[in-house]
């Protein structure tokens, strides 16, 4: 160690010594990351160390102001005078020399900082590579994971091809598989329909609160043979059945297969279909409307804007569209009833659905809540409610409607 006070050190020692304590030190790359750390960290000390051993080295290569204070003793004592004299010579003898020494001193300051930057990129590497070592052990830990799902399958499937061939004298035809692979997105179906019975209500509930839409029906004067309904997403078929015992025309379209054998039991004409892709294949103006209970808020926002291109295209003038969907505005549904179905992909504000639909095109779209009067449901348009307390927000129907018109 070299002292701080030694008055008698110089740039060829400080050098040398700089060389012994870095040979000294172990390399920073060796080890496992945890023997990585603890070296950083001993170099950075070093580091540190070494940039005090420079400072004092800078201290003692400047420029002498003052008469050292051991020559100020006997025999050495010189007057004044003499030693600005001696302090004038010493530094035009040594001028050479310490402008070497600064330029040493320099050199070795910025090769200091670059082992700063060295230990920092070490450090920020070492993090980077546990993190990438975690990454991969757990994503090997997932890889695992779905090839035991992917072989269990593969097993489960095997078995079954094998006692189908046992049974069957042909082996299944690509026609037969492909219809066993479309059967996967329907194993689903029964649960929802249970879902649906648990938490929406039973059929005569929920025909009793459509009720409310069949004076927009006979206003508008559709549901003929000429202007029939479409009922996207006819779930059981309450709507249908509805329209049916009304005297109007009307089909529906659905994906769950256990909800439209509900609906073929009781004689209703409804296709198993996606509603983007039937909608899509309807000639222009050939429906008088196009319904929809509790199916918007299941679709992606891109899938909801085109369905309202194509319901707009395929209506007929003066067409109407009512679109039924839980009340987000309604604290209960909004802070947390929503979310009780898992299926549901995002609540719908009725400001901003209404705005959508007059952004496609149609007239006299609002936003409807239901309230009570004479023990009958009744809409209620959304401009004339104002949320101006919190009873205002709990009393709110849990459900609304927007209704709208093709010009």
């Amino acid at each position: 160690m070299v002292e701080f006070n030694n008055s008698e050190i110089t740039v060829d020692k400080l050098i040398q010594k700089i060389r012994e304590e870095s040979a000294r030190r172990k390399p920073i790359l060796t080890g496992s990351l945890d023997e990585l750390n603890v070296v950083s960290v001993n170099q950075t000390l070093a580091v540190n160390h070494i940039e005090s051993l420079l400072h004092n080295a800078e201290l003692k290569s400047q420029v002498r102001t003052e008469f050292p204070k051991k020559l100020n003793r006997f025999p050495f004592s010189l007057s004044k005078p003499l030693q600005n004299i001696a302090l004038k010579l010493y530094s035009f003898l040594f001028k050479e020399q310490r402008a070497i020494n600064f330029s040493l001193i320099q050199a070795l300051r910025e090769a200091l900082s670059l082992n700063r930057q060295l230990i920092e990129q070490v450090t920020v590497l070492q993090g980077q590579v546990r993190q990438m070592n975690e990454f991969l052990n757990t994503d090997l830990t997932n890889k695992s994971y779905i090839m035991n799902e992917l072989a269990q399958q593969k097993r489960l499937i095997t078995l079954f091809l094998e006692e189908a061939q046992q049974r069957f004298p042909e082996p299944f035809s690509p026609e037969q598989l492909q219809a066993l692979v479309n059967e996967y997105p329907h194993q689903l179906d029964a649960f929802y329909v249970a879902f649906e019975d648990q938490f929406r209500g039973s059929r005569e509930e929920v025909r009793d609160k459509l009720k409310v839409y069949l004076p927009l029906i006979e206003n508008a004067k559709i549901g003929t043979p000429e202007s029939p309904i479409l009922d996207v997403g006819c779930g059981r078929g309450e709507w249908l059945e509805l329209l049916r015992e009304s005297g109007y025309s009307g089909r529906g379209i659905d994906i769950n297969r256990v909800m439209l054998e509900q609906c073929n039991t009781i004689g209703l004409e409804v296709i198993e279909a996606d509603a983007i892709a039937y909608l899509q294949h309807l000639p222009d103006s050939s429906l008088g409307a196009v319904t929809g209970f509790h199916i918007i808020e299941h679709l992606p926002f891109t899938v909801l804007m085109k369905l309202f291109d194509e319901t707009m295209r395929v209506l007929q003038p003066g067409g109407l569209i009512i679109f039924e969907t839980p009340n987000p505005r309604n604290l209960l549904v909004g802070s947390g009833d929503f979310y009780r179905d898992p299926t549901h992909v995002n609540p719908i504000h009725p400001d901003t659905i209404a705005y959508i639909a007059l952004l496609k095109g149609f007239i006299n779209a609002e936003s409807y809540f239901f309230t009570e009067q004479d023990n009958e449901s009744q809409l209620l348009a959304s401009s004339n409610v104002k949320f101006d307390n919190l009873e205002s927000y709990l009393s709110i129907s849990r459900d609304f409607a927007l209704i709208g018109y093709k010009p």
